[in-house]
């Protein structure tokens, strides 16, 4: 994977990341370093990829998104408010391969999101992450 540009919340400065995995995995969700049970979320998906990338913002992860090379692969974690936002937006891109609802009410998100092929699973705050380590690799 290509070197991308990124914005950095600490110092509003861009820099570069080095990804070396086959895809970037994404995380938007207001509450992505908030919330306790999404931090150990975090810690699982980092055992499973050394690339996770944590947005609050859907302007900066969309940002992010449109840095990428089209030649790269992202897979998005979106919650289920934010996802009805920037889903439709993104879902367009060849960058992005997959985005997974991060939600409370799977019914819910599942009206606004089916007419988006790329909307492959609903996580309803679970903490095992062990399928993704499956999904990931198609």
């Amino acid at each position: 994977m290509a070197m991308a540009s990124s914005h950095s919340k600490e110092s509003d400065t861009y820099q570069t990341d080095n990804n070396l995995e086959s895809f970037a995995l994404l995380w938007l969700d207001a509450q992505v370093d908030i919330n306790e049970a999404n931090r150990q979320a975090q810690k699982q998906l980092r055992n499973i990829i050394n690339y996770l990338k944590t947005f609050d913002d859907e302007n900066d992860c969309q940002q992010y998104i449109l840095s990428v090379s089209p030649q790269d692969r992202v897979v998005l974690i979106v919650s289920g408010r934010l996802g009805q936002i920037i889903v439709p937006r993104l879902h367009q891109l060849r960058q992005i391969i997959s985005i997974y609802i991060y939600c409370t009410n799977k019914q819910a998100n599942e009206q606004w999101s089916k007419r988006f092929t790329k909307v492959q699973y609903f996580l309803q705050y679970s903490l095992n992450f062990s399928w993704f380590v499956g999904q990931s690799s198609d």
